[in-house]
């Protein structure tokens, strides 16, 4: 049996959330159930291989298990990029090696499909835009950055304009960047409504117990979940759960929480939308990666976000969040000296699961545990694939993505602690430190 160390703890600051429709959660699981299939974690990853089994297996339940409340956790808390090119930030030009970024790019791609079909037939009010991204840089080494990202888009045939300093006011409003490299393909959306739209749509054989805490998991021959009021035990069990299935004893030493911030001012008045100029809704991430990304959203708000902290728990922390909004204050004004003190209304953080290696997990965990974990920074596209791929895999599918995927070396061995909380966050803080003006 292995005991949970550590539950998802995130503050309440989200604006995507509070601003999404609202919804009545799912009920907290009591008692004792059983089921073929159980999905550990309601995030795109969980939603969408929920979704696929129940699709595959009309006559039998899932179960999917969320801890918080959909949309609340990490899935909620990006920046509603979902992006269709290879974003590997591990390499100069983002796109890395070439047969591995064309695999990358069809899995994108199918995410895409499948989000843009269920949005349609559902009706989900998430905001979805297909205003590409720009993405933009105001220092040399950002510069040289935009231009290795330009050849890699070159390699993969992929279309692109670069924007120089004095056309840059006309898309984005401000004219803080020197140049920028825009990409027609990436979707906007707000994400903590889509997770919720999603919950809401899924098939009537995936059952959704929402705020149910596991702490702690048996196997055998099949798997037992515990929880302060029950269990649940599964036939075969898929963890989508990403840097907490470490918790349970799968890749341990090998996934790592890093949390990110963001704060989404109040609504802009007309005044402020004049002032600032440029499109109406866009969406940037900055050629450093350590860098600030910024969106502006069909309500009109603005969205920064930018700093870092590794929480070996992955529980949200006070301390970092007060010390990110001091941040993001920082690159708002310097970004929009137009509309200075523009207040707030939200600052909140969430975690990403990275690896060390840019690498993700994909496949069996044990006989009867599997797993597809770590999306390293891209949940909306990765997540949304890779659960239904694995689904998919699971009922004897196979095609050159499952292949891929299972092809993978998956997450490389992180140093011990404390060596690797110290070296991680001293990471953190020089990549912003040596961002400069691009965090």
């Amino acid at each position: 049996m292995y005991r949970n160390t550590s539950t998802p703890a995130d503050d309440n600051g989200c604006g995507w959330f509070h601003l999404s429709p609202k919804r009545q959660p799912g009920a907290a699981h009591r008692g004792r159930s059983e089921a073929r299939w159980v999905v550990l974690g309601a995030g795109f990853t969980g939603l969408a291989a929920a979704r696929q089994l129940a699709l595959h297996h009309p006559n039998d339940e899932v179960i999917l298990v969320e801890a918080q409340q959909v949309g609340f956790g990490a899935s909620g808390r990006n920046s509603g990029f979902a992006i269709d090119l290879p974003h590997d930030i591990g390499a100069a030009d983002y796109i890395g090696d070439l047969p591995t970024a064309r695999m990358n790019l069809k899995l994108n791609l199918r995410a895409q499909a499948i989000l843009t079909r269920l949005i349609a037939e559902h009706n989900i009010d998430c905001q979805l835009r297909a205003d590409g991204k720009y993405q933009a840089a105001v220092e040399d080494k950002g510069l040289a950055v935009l231009e290795a990202y330009r050849a890699g888009l070159e390699k993969l045939d992929q279309p692109y304009q670069m924007i120089d300093t004095r056309d840059l006011p006309a898309n984005v409003g401000t004219g803080f960047y020197r140049k920028a490299l825009y990409t027609p393909g990436t979707l906007l959306l707000q994400p903590a409504a889509l997770a919720k739209g999603l919950a809401e749509s899924l098939p009537s054989n995936v059952t959704l117990y929402e705020n149910t805490v596991i702490t702690a998991l048996e196997q055998g021959a099949k798997v037992t979940l515990k929880h302060a009021a029950g269990e649940i035990v599964a036939d075969q069990l898929l963890l989508t759960n990403n840097a907490f299935a470490s918790y349970f004893g799968f890749l341990t030493g090998r996934l790592l929480p890093i949390f990110t911030y963001a704060s989404m001012t109040r609504p802009l008045s007309e005044d402020e939308q004049a002032r600032l100029g440029g499109k109406s809704t866009w969406g940037i991430i900055p050629a450093d990666p350590f860098g600030s990304t910024l969106r502006r959203t069909p309500d009109q708000r603005l969205l920064v976000r930018n700093s870092f902290s590794f929480n070996a728990n992955g529980q949200a922390s006070q301390r970092h969040l007060q010390r990110a909004g001091r941040q993001h204050r920082e690159a708002f004004e310097r970004r929009f000296p137009m509309l200075a003190g523009t207040p707030f209304a939200y600052t909140w953080g969430g975690s990403m699961c990275l690896s060390r290696n840019h690498q993700s997990h994909f496949g069996s965990l044990a006989p009867n545990i599997h797993a597809a974990l770590c999306c390293n920074g891209l949940g909306i596209t990765r997540g949304t694939a890779t659960g239904t791929l694995l689904a998919d895999w699971l009922v004897g599918e196979r095609d050159e993505l499952i292949d891929f995927l299972l092809g993978a070396d998956g997450p490389n061995r992180n140093p011990p602690e404390p060596l690797l909380s110290l070296g991680v966050n001293l990471n953190l803080h020089w990549g912003q430190r040596r961002a400069g003006l691009e965090s």
